[in-house]
């Protein structure tokens, strides 16, 4: 298994306008204890290019500024993609979180197998 391939691929499959936790891309990858793993994916570019935007922690706080060139960017897409973001930046998971489908998920392992990852 190509985990960071996995992950270029799930993070790709949030949509618009919504956020992932580094812990649902884990689970949907095929391995939900690594959470930590995913973040660093993305922060190392080792998932390509992908919407690493969209990905906040569990909490719904955004925590990726370092990965980006602007403390600020994440945000600044975010918010340019409509989600709201408070002021301690963090994001309102029951309303902007992605609440993937068994059917996605399906469709997302399928996917792996397809491409021997």
């Amino acid at each position: 298994m190509d985990f960071y391939k996995r992950v270029g691929i799930v993070c790709r499959a949030v949509p618009e306008g919504c956020v992932a936790s580094y812990g649902q891309i884990a689970l949907l990858c095929g391995r939900p204890r690594n959470a930590r793993q995913v973040g660093y994916a993305l922060n190392k570019g080792r998932a390509g290019e992908v919407p690493a935007h969209r990905i906040v922690n569990s909490q719904g706080f955004l925590t990726g500024a370092l990965a980006f060139d602007h403390p600020d960017l994440q945000r600044l897409l975010l918010k340019k993609e409509g989600v709201e973001v408070s002021c301690e930046n963090r994001v309102d998971l029951g309303k902007f979180g992605w609440k993937n489908t068994l059917k996605e998920a399906l469709e997302l392992k399928r996917r792996f197998e397809e491409l021997g990852i």
